[in-house]
C-alpha cells in the first residue's frame, strides 16, 4: 500500500541542481524526499506534516553556526521548494528546552527572530520538536494507517505489538513547546528508537540522511498498515453520478444562509465511490459521527463533526434538510458555550455551518469558500472516513476529547493557516460561461477568476476548452457540449451542480454571425441563426435561474447582446433578429425574476476580435468602407478599437453593480447610431 518511490538518479539530479556548498546539498535532498512524501495522501494531506534538516553554515562573522531548515507555514509538501523550509539558528532555540514553560505567542517570537531570513514564512508550530531531537533529517507524517492506530483505545500496546521498542510512544499534547519537550523526553529514555508514535496525532522518523528517514517513514507506515490488513491506498477523487442533484442547490442556499446573509455560499466537493457509499451504510454512522476528527488539525478545516443527512430527510426537500442544519448549529453553539468557558483567553464563536456532509446514498462531501478548500475538506472527510471505519472495526477509534479538539479550533497558530486577508471579490461564486473557449468567452473567464470565482466553460470544442482550462489554472472547469442541442442547457446545469454545487453567474456568450441579405437567407439558415443566438439564451437563462431560485440566494444572468440588437447593420438580419429578441429577452426576465434578487443584465458590445469577427471578415469590411484594417476597427467615437478584455471588464462590473437590472451596458468605443433611447 505505501510504495517506496525513493530513485537515486532522480535524487541526483536535485543535487546538481543545487549549490556545491554541502548545506544547500543536504537541503535540496531534504526537499526531495519531503516531496515524495507530499505527493502520496495516504501519508500526508493538506499541511499535515512537516520535515527538516540540519546544516551547518556561516553567519555575518564568517563564524560556523549550526541551522536548521523546517517547513514553512503556507508551503505543502508535494510541491515545496527550497523557500518552503526557512533556515534558523539552531542554537538559540536549544536553549529553550531548559524553560519551564514557553507562551505560543514567545514561541512564534523567537522563532521569527532566529530566521536567517527575516522575509521567511513562520516555522512549522512543531519547530522545536523538530529542534530538540538530535537527528541531522526528521520527518513527520499524518498517515492514514498511523491515524488509525494512534486513534485506537490501546494504541500503546498495539504499537508495541508491531514494533516492539523501536517506537517511543508520546501521549497526546497539542503542538508547541510542552509537546517537543515531551516528545524530547520520550526520546531520551530510549535513544536507539527509530521514530516516535504520537497519540491521536501521527508519526515522527528519522535518520543521518534524507533516505534513511524516508525509509523509515515507509516501512513504519507499511507495517501498520499490514497489522491492519489495509491491502489498498485511500481513493480520494471518485465522484459518480447520483440522484440529488436537485437538492444540492437547496443545500447550498441554506448553509449560504448560515455563514451570513452577506456571505458567499459554499462550493461542494462531492466523493461518491463505492467505499464511501459502504460506509454511509454503517449502522453506527450516527454515532461514529460525533467521535471527533483523525487528526487534530483536521478541525480547523473540517470542524469536529460532519452533518449527517439521511435520505429520509433530503429527500423530503428545503424544510426537512433546515431543520437538520438548525440542529447541527444547535450543537456546535453548545459544544462552545461548554468549552469556551473552560479557555485560557475569551474565544469568539466560529460560523456554525458544517464543513462535510455524510449524505445518506449520495456520498461525502467537502464544503469550501473556494474550490481548494471544498477539495481539501472532500480529501480530508474521506480519509476521515476510512479512519474512523477501519479504526472502529479494529477495537475503536477514539480521537482526543472535545476539549482538546476545541483548544485546536480556536488555537490562533492553527486559524493562521487558514489566513485572514480580504477575500476576493468574487470567492466562492460559480460563472458559467457559454461560449467559453472563444476569444471573448476566455477573456470573461480569465476577468472573473482573477477576482476569485471558479468558473465553468462550456463550448463544443474540447480540445479549446482544455487549453482554456489549463491556462486558467486549478480550480476551473468545463463542460463540452453543442449549446443548440435541446437538452444542452439541461446538462450543463447538472455539471456545474455536480462539479461545485450549483451556480451563481451565467455569462450567456455563444454566437456567431449569419450575414446575408434578408431576401437571400433561406428559412433554415434563420432558424439555425435563432437557435444558437436566441434559444440557447433562452434555454440556458431559464435553466441557470431554476437553479438560482433554488438556492435562494439571488444571482445574476448576464447576456452578451451585441449592438446588431439597437442598430442593424446591412445584411446581418439573420443575426440582429434573434439578438434583439434575446435583448428582449433580457428585459423580461429581468421583470419577473427581480423578485427572487435575480438580476438580469446584459452587454452590447461591437468590432471585437473574436471568431464572430475574424481576421478576413475584418479585411473584407475595411476594403468595402476603403479604410485600412486598423480604422476599421477603430471607428468609433474614441477613435480606438475595443477588445474582448474590454468586454470582460464590462461583465465584471455589471457583475458588481448590485442594485442594477434591465440594464444594458455598451462596449463600442461610442457609436450614436447604436445609442440607446
Amino acid at each position: 500500500m505505501i510504495k517506496n518511490n525513493y530513485k537515486r538518479k532522480d535524487a541526483e539530479i536535485w543535487l546538481f541542481e543545487a549549490s556545491k556548498n554541502d548545506a544547500d546539498q543536504q537541503l535540496a535532498l531534504r526537499v526531495y524526499t519531503s516531496r515524495l512524501i507530499g505527493q502520496n495522501p495516504d501519508l500526508v494531506m493538506h499541511g499535515g506534516g512537516n520535515t527538516s534538516v540540519k546544516v551547518e553554515r556561516k553567519n555575518l562573522f564568517g563564524e560556523t553556526c549550526k541551522v536548521m531548515h523546517v517547513k514553512g507555514s503556507g508551503w505543502d509538501l508535494d510541491t515545496i521548494l527550497a523557500p518552503g523550509l526557512p533556515g534558523l539558528w539552531l542554537e538559540p532555540l536549544m536553549k529553550l528546552r531548559d524553560l519551564e514553560q514557553l507562551s505560543d505567542e514567545d514561541m512564534v517570537n523567537i522563532q521569527r527572530a532566529n530566521l536567517l531570513d527575516s522575509s521567511s514564512p513562520n516555522p512549522s508550530v512543531e519547530t522545536l520538536l523538530h529542534a530538540f531531537l538530535p537527528h541531522k533529517f526528521i520527518d513527520h507524517t499524518h498517515a492514514t494507517p498511523f491515524l488509525i492506530l494512534a486513534n485506537l483505545p490501546n494504541a500503546r500496546e498495539v504499537c508495541k505489538e508491531i514494533f516492539g521498542e523501536k517506537l517511543g510512544i508520546v501521549p497526546y499534547i497539542m503542538p508547541g513547546f510542552a509537546l517537543a519537550k515531551k516528545a524530547a523526553e520520550v526520546f531520551d529514555q530510549n535513544p536507539s528508537v527509530e521514530g516516535l508514535m504520537l497519540l491521536g496525532h501521527g508519526h515522527f522518523a528519522f535518520g543521518e540522511t534524507a533516505k534513511e528517514s524516508y525509509d523509515q517513514i515507509i516501512l513504519h507506515t507499511q507495517a501498520v498498515s499490514d497489522y491492519l490488513k489495509m491491502e489498498k491506498p485511500t481513493n480520494l477523487f471518485t465522484r459518480n453520478p447520483h440522484k440529488a442533484s436537485g437538492v444540492f442547490p437547496i443545500i447550498r442556499g441554506l448553509i449560504g444562509d448560515m455563514i451570513g446573509p452577506n456571505s458567499p455560499m459554499p462550493i461542494m466537493d462531492l466523493r461518491n465511490g463505492k467505499d464511501e457509499l459502504q460506509f454511509l451504510k454503517r449502522n453506527d454512522l450516527e454515532e461514529l459521527s460525533t467521535r471527533g476528527t483523525a487528526s487534530p488539525d483536521h478541525v480547523i478545516r473540517i470542524k469536529s463533526r460532519p452533518l449527517v443527512l439521511r435520505e429520509s430527510v433530503w429527500s423530503k426537500g428545503r424544510e426537512a434538510i433546515k431543520k437538520e442544519l438548525d440542529k447541527y448549529a444547535k450543537a456546535y453553539k453548545a459544544m462552545f458555550e461548554r468549552q469556551a468557558p473552560l479557555a485560557d483567553q475569551p474565544k469568539t464563536m466560529l460560523p456554525t455551518d458544517p464543513k462535510t456532509i455524510w449524505m445518506e446514498g449520495i456520498g461525502l462531501i467537502g464544503l469550501g469558500a473556494n474550490a481548494k478548500a471544498a477539495s481539501i475538506a472532500g480529501d480530508l472527510v474521506v480519509q476521515n472516513a476510512r479512519v474512523r471505519a477501519i479504526g472502529e472495526d479494529a477495537g475503536g477509534f477514539r480521537p482526543i476529547s472535545e476539549k482538546d479538539l476545541f483548544d485546536c479550533e480556536y488555537w490562533s497558530l492553527e486559524q493562521a493557516k487558514l489566513g485572514k486577508g480580504a477575500s476576493p471579490k468574487f470567492q466562492g461564486k460559480i460563472v458559467m460561461i457559454t461560449g467559453g473557449s472563444g476569444t471573448i468567452g476566455f477573456a470573461i473567464a480569465e476577468a472573473f477568476s482573477k477576482l476569485g470565482a471558479q468558473t465553468i466553460l462550456v463550448d463544443k470544442d474540447e480540445i479549446a476548452l482544455k487549453e482554456a482550462v489549463t491556462k486558467l489554472g486549478v480550480g476551473h472547469k468545463y463542460f463540452p457540449i453543442d449549446v443548440t442541442h435541446s437538452d444542452a442547457a439541461n446538462q450543463a446545469m447538472l455539471a456545474a451542480i455536480n462539479i461545485f454545487g450549483g451556480l451563481d453567474i451565467l455569462i450567456s456568450n455563444a454566437g456567431a454571425a449569419h450575414a446575408g441579405p434578408m431576401l437571400d437567407i433561406s428559412n433554415e439558415e434563420l432558424r439555425n441563426a435563432f437557435e444558437l443566438n436566441f434559444f440557447s439564451h433562452y434555454s440556458f437563462s431559464t435553466e441557470a435561474a431554476k437553479i438560482m431560485k433554488d438556492q435562494n440566494r439571488g444571482g445574476q444572468i448576464l447576456f452578451n447582446i451585441s449592438k446588431q440588437a439597437v442598430n442593424p447593420g446591412k445584411n446581418f438580419g439573420a443575426y440582429g433578429l434573434p439578438k434583439a429578441t434575446t435583448f428582449f429577452l433580457m428585459r423580461q426576465l429581468a421583470l419577473e425574476l427581480g423578485p427572487d434578487g435575480i438580476r438580469v443584465n446584459g452587454i452590447n458590445a461591437d468590432r471585437i476580435r473574436s471568431g464572430l469577427l475574424t481576421d478576413d471578415f475584418i479585411s473584407s469590411r475595411a476594403k468595402s468602407r476603403g479604410v485600412s484594417e486598423s480604422e476599421y476597427m477603430a471607428g468609433n467615437l474614441l477613435n480606438k478599437e475595443v477588445t474582448a478584455e474590454h468586454v470582460a471588464d464590462a461583465f465584471t462590473a455589471l457583475a458588481c453593480a448590485e442594485s442594477t437590472t434591465g440594464h444594458v451596458m455598451t462596449v463600442d468605443g461610442g457609436n450614436i447610431e447604436a445609442s440607446l433611447r
